[in-house]
Formats: C-alpha cells, structure tokens, sequence
C-alpha cells in the first residue's frame, strides 16, 4: 500500500520517484489544485505522480466510507500532463475498488452530463481550469448533481495526508468512447436558433475548442473562431474569460468581424463571458439577470441563488417582481450555490464568476457551458434582437447595493 505522502520533496530525485507527494495547501474548500510543475519552471512542484495515485485512492476509501456507489465518472482537460495525471488518478480509484468509467478528453460540464447520462453518483474532473501551464487540479464529488464543499474536502484531506487508504479488491475500467458527441447532441437538441446569428468562438486554445464551435455551429451559428485550435503551449493567452487579454481580443473580433456577439470560455468550458456587438463585455451577473427575467416569465414564483457578490439588482427587478421572483443570495464559490440551488429547489443559480445551475431541463436549455446563456436565451435569439440595446436597458444600471 503507499505511503502517507510527504509534504515536500525534491523532484528529480530518487525519493520524488518512490514516494508520494502531496503538499497540503492544495485542498481547497470545494476543490483540490497543485503546481504539477513543467520542465524549466523554477517553482518546486507540489505534487507527483504516485501522490496523484495517493489522492485516488483516498477518493475511493472516501466513497465507501459515504456508502454510495463506487462508481465514478472520470474525464481529463488539455494539458500535456492531464492524461498521466488522470491515469494515476484512475490507477489508484482502482485500488480502492471502484468501477472507473473513463470520458477521455471532455469539459468538465461534460463530466457532470455524463453522471446523469450514465447514472454514475461520482465524478473526478482532472483540470487546471483556467490556470496557466504547470497547474493541475481534480473536481469531485459522490452525490450528483452535487460537487464537494469544505465537509468532504477535509474529510479527503484527511485521509490522504494520514494515509488512511482502504484498499478493496474489484476495481474495474471502463472505456466510454461517445461522451463528446452524446453530450453536444443534447445540448443542440435543446437549443435552435430563430434569427442568423454571427459569433465569435473564443476558446484561448483550451479544451472548449473540440467542442463550442461544434456545438454552435449546429445550432445554426454562423461560427468565428478564435483560437479555437487545441494547444497546449497556449500561445496566446489563458483560457480565462474573466481577464482582459482575452476580453480584448474577444472585442476586437467583434468589431472586424461584424459579430453579433462573442463568447469566450474559459480552460474547462463551465465559465462563459460575453461581449456583445458593440464590443462591450457583459458581466456574468448581468447575463443572470437576464436569464432570470427570461425563466420568471416561464415559471412564476420561482426561486434564484445569487452570488452574494453579483448586482443587487436582482433584489429589486421589477419584472423579477412582478414574477413573484424569490432571490437567495448565497456565499460565493460555484459549489456553495450549486448546494444552495439544490438545497431550496431554486429553478437556478448564478455564481459572479460565470458558473450557472439549473435545476429543470426547460432552464438547462438556456444554461449549458457550450450553449451560452446569450446565445440562447429568448432575450437574444427568439426577438430577433441584438444583445447591446437588451442589456443597456435591463443591466446597465447602477453598481449592487
């Protein structure tokens, strides 16, 4: 059985090559992520192989200790080193006996799908998300559609830095090979287009390349690529669309192109960020709230989680007034109002950052990483409107409360 890993170790060293190496700090309250490291980097790295096989093998014990299921979802972002780490992921899900159902390359939204597509409890998402090269990081959870807070991000801590491992005879691998195309098939069955619409597909040449421009093109976009092609060295920028870089490119692209929006993912695709045809950026919050103008109309008396960061206009929208809306504004972290949504039953929640959850399928519709809420929403396609003249006079307002 491994070791409890060490904390700290030398690389290129016979001990980084025997033991496991985990550094504390990077269990996170609803995540997990580490400096993996890349050749040349000065930065010591935070973790190795074997501790990635440290973490699985924890992940497993833990979920025979919650008593479900052990069987879980596995799929990996576009790094260079996200397949090794995912393979020494899966290796020791195996040892802790766990039936591991492997998605290959995917979104991290793809992952979540797959769990209700499968009807798997559990899922381990390898991703550094938006982070620049050399990170590495597992999204997990055991309860779909939920994903881990603080109580089962400590309780995994734990385990693997003591190394509590129980390890059980019966794990098993399996291969899912149409994950990408079940997942985009579902997506443009919800989704069609009522006006031509021109957008920019911005993926910063992360993971949301092999699947966005897809996706949109088969709802009926005219498609614009931006950096679409996969590439690992991202030689152009991070895929963040919370950081100006990008957003500025994204405006440019706008502009040359004449686009009635542009879209821009971030390095997992379950973040969107907007700028519209005037080549202003939409903050995430605002799309919310337009959202949930569109869903209160649908379904009155609905509830929303809101980002306790996000616009306070939500607090008082007159049409979300009107609808009988009730606005729940919750702790910031995509975990924490993922829960929080399916705590109260609300029809959806908006983190700030651009993480959006739904609770029914008619919402989903509207909310899906590679179907972008602006895309689909009725506010943008099914008025045959652009989104500049909608925003300014639903979102441009004043600053929150």
């Amino acid at each position: 059985m491994l070791p409890a890993p060490r904390a700290s170790l030398a690389a290129n060293s016979a001990e980084f090559e025997s033991l496991p190496l985990v550094k504390p700090t990077g269990f996170r309250e609803y995540d997990a992520r580490w400096w993996f490291g890349i050749p040349g980097a000065e930065k010591p790295p935070e973790l190795n192989l074997l501790g990635v096989q440290a973490l699985g093998l924890g992940l497993g014990t833990l979920v025979h200790e919650f008593g479900v299921a052990p069987r879980i979802v596995v799929g990996h972002d576009f790094r260079f080193y996200s397949t090794s780490i995912k393979q020494a992921l899966i290796l020791g899900l195996m040892q802790a006996g766990m039936e591991v159902n492997d998605i290959g390359l995917a979104l991290s939204p793809t992952a979540y799908y797959a769990q209700f597509a499968l009807d798997i409890p559990c899922v381990a998402m390898v991703t550094a998300s938006h982070n620049e090269n050399g990170w590495t990081g597992v999204k997990m959870g055991a309860n779909k559609p939920l994903t881990f807070g603080p109580e089962e991000m400590g309780r995994l801590k734990e385990i693997v830095l003591g190394g509590a491992f129980k390890p059980r005879a019966g794990g098993s691998y399996v291969r899912v090979e149409d994950m990408r195309e079940r997942y985009i098939a579902d997506i443009v069955s919800r989704v069609k287009l009522t006006r031509p619409l021109k957008v920019i597909a911005a993926c910063g040449n992360g993971t949301a390349g092999a699947f966005a421009p897809e996706a949109l093109r088969r709802m009926g976009a005219e498609v614009i690529d931006l950096h679409t092609a996969l590439d690992w060295t991202f030689p152009n920028y991070n895929a963040n669309p919370e950081d100006a870089e990008m957003l500025h490119d994204m405006a440019h692209a706008v502009k040359k192109h004449g686009a009635d929006v542009a879209l821009g993912f971030d390095g997992d695709g379950d973040r969107c960020g907007v700028v519209d045809d005037e080549g202003e950026e939409i903050f995430a919050d605002k799309i919310g709230l337009m959202l949930a103008r569109d869903l209160s109309a649908q379904h009155k008396n609905a509830t929303f989680v809101v980002d306790v960061k996000s616009t306070g206009l939500y607090a008082i929208d007159p049409v979300l007034q009107a609808n009988g809306v009730t606005v729940d504004y919750w702790k910031t972290g995509h975990s924490y109002i993922k829960r929080r949504t399916t705590e109260l039953g609300a029809l959806a929640g908006f983190e700030k950052s651009g993480h959006f959850f739904s609770a029914s399928r008619s919402a989903l519709a509207m909310m899906t990483a590679s179907s972008p809420p602006p895309l689909c929403s009725p506010c943008s396609t099914a008025i045959g409107a652009k989104i500049s003249p909608i925003c300014a006079k639903r979102c441009r307002r004043a600053t929150p409360l």
